[in-house]
């Protein structure tokens, strides 16, 4: 540190907290509490290292703790401006409180922390913007795909309840088999058992696989690309433009040389044509 920047100053303790190491360093401890997190399940380690995955959760969560403490000082309020900020404190809170042992895998929740490396890869950037911009499409398709639902799990609670009500006795029964028929799981063979009683079912099974599964379903991946060729198309509409700019102060630059020459070249000739006439003189 500095004279003029003692290091126990808000500014030198937010820069520190905040630097590429420390901030590495707290991904790989959110890392290994995750681990430990998954190691306690396993009846046979908890059973003979439980002490040890005890106290070094401990100390994994004293590191999140001090983590917390030097944000807050470093920042102040300014530490809750940020939904990060706000949702480490709140995972810590809830590990903090006594007896809190059945929340204590929200600790591994901070783990999603490393999400903020999507913010320095440029092509992962890229995805996420396509995402959030198809967002508006997608929340469209799914309203379409759950009034289809809802229009077939009504239908085919009427027409099959009856005959097959562990499949399609209730309208949440119907709305889960026909998921798993739109997922393609298992769908003929609950089409052919229904078959075997109604003749007339695939009339109902295989319209409904071609609209949902085939049509609709397809409908968020076309969307999904759409959008990022719509991002494609903007980087290269921001491209074209920062070159035209950049073309045009080139050719302004240019044509401002092209006349200060032309002024030089006329000051020249005043100044030679009066040494000539000093000559003459």
């Amino acid at each position: 540190m500095t004279a003029d920047r003692p290091w126990y100053t808000r500014s030198a303790v937010d820069a520190f907290v905040h630097s590429p190491v420390v901030q590495n360093v707290i991904i790989g401890v959110i890392l290994v509490n995750a681990a430990i997190l998954g190691l306690e399940t396993v009846p046979a380690l908890h059973e003979s290292l439980g002490p040890i995955l005890v106290t070094a959760d401990r100390i994994c969560l004293g590191i999140f703790v001090i983590e917390i403490l030097l944000k807050l000082y470093g920042r102040g309020w300014r530490f809750f401006t940020n939904s990060w900020n706000v949702f480490d404190f709140l995972v810590v809170a809830v590990s903090l409180i006594p007896g809190a042992d059945a929340f204590a895998v929200l600790r591994a929740l901070r783990v999603l922390r490393v999400l903020r490396l999507v913010s320095s890869i440029p092509a992962l950037r890229r995805v996420v913007d396509a995402l959030v911009r198809a967002l508006p499409g997608i929340a469209s398709i799914a309203a379409l795909l759950a009034i289809i639902f809802y229009v077939s799990a009504v239908m085919a609670t009427m027409l099959f309840g009856s005959q097959f009500p562990e499949m399609f006795g209730t309208l949440g029964r119907s709305l889960f088999t026909l998921f798993q028929i739109m997922t393609l799981d298992n769908w003929s063979v609950i089409s052919r058992d229904v078959w075997g009683a109604i003749p007339w079912a695939p009339a109902f099974f295989v319209p409904f696989v071609l609209i949902s599964s085939l049509t609709v379903l397809n409908l968020f991946i076309a969307v999904i690309v759409d959008a990022m060729q719509g991002l494609n198309d903007d980087t290269v509409e921001e491209v074209t433009e920062v070159i035209a700019a950049e073309t045009e102060d080139v050719v302004a630059a240019e044509e401002d040389t092209a006349a200060e020459l032309r002024r030089l070249r006329a000051e020249i000739a005043d100044l030679a044509a009066l040494v000539r006439q000093s000559h003459r003189a």
